[in-house]
């Protein structure tokens, strides 16, 4: 059976999940590419480093998010949702934004190359050490679809 997902199941796969594909578009160029977020109910927040995802945001903040959950071929949900890139660019925001990030990576980290390590300083202050952009994306419209058997 194919549907469409209710609005809560739509917040339940968002907040069920960490990791979605973000596509933006900007130079006549799109670019989908797959992130680590968290979600908060009206935000996803990311960190990353300058490039091209980063780039393409600033000169066009108009971003859409796809995340699903797979169990088989024939049993699945998936989410799209658009919004509106923002980079969190003073001390607090960006403290803020990566406090959400590691309250939900934190749990289910697994290994050494993991964001943590590059975010600490010899004196535990991650907000100075930290490199790198970080940034929220309000989620103005959300879709969702599921197909079970």
């Amino acid at each position: 059976m194919l549907g469409e997902l209710t609005s809560g199941q739509i917040e339940n796969v968002l907040y069920s999940t960490v990791i979605g594909r973000l596509g933006c578009h900007a130079d006549d160029v799109t670019y989908v590419v797959p992130i680590t977020y968290a979600y908060d109910g009206k935000y996803i927040y990311g960190h990353s480093t300058e490039g091209m995802k980063i780039d393409m945001m600033r000169k066009n903040p108009k971003i859409c998010l796809e995340v699903d959950i797979r169990e088989n071929m024939s049993n699945w949900r998936s989410v799209i949702a658009w919004g509106n890139f923002e980079e969190l660019a003073t001390p607090y925001e960006r403290e803020a934004g990566m406090e959400i990030i590691m309250d939900r990576i934190t749990p289910i980290m697994t290994g050494s190359t993991t964001v943590q390590n590059s975010m600490v300083d010899a004196q535990e202050k991650y907000v100075e050490a930290m490199r790198g952009v970080v940034y929220r994306v309000e989620l103005t419209k959300k879709t969702g679809r599921f197909e079970k058997r």
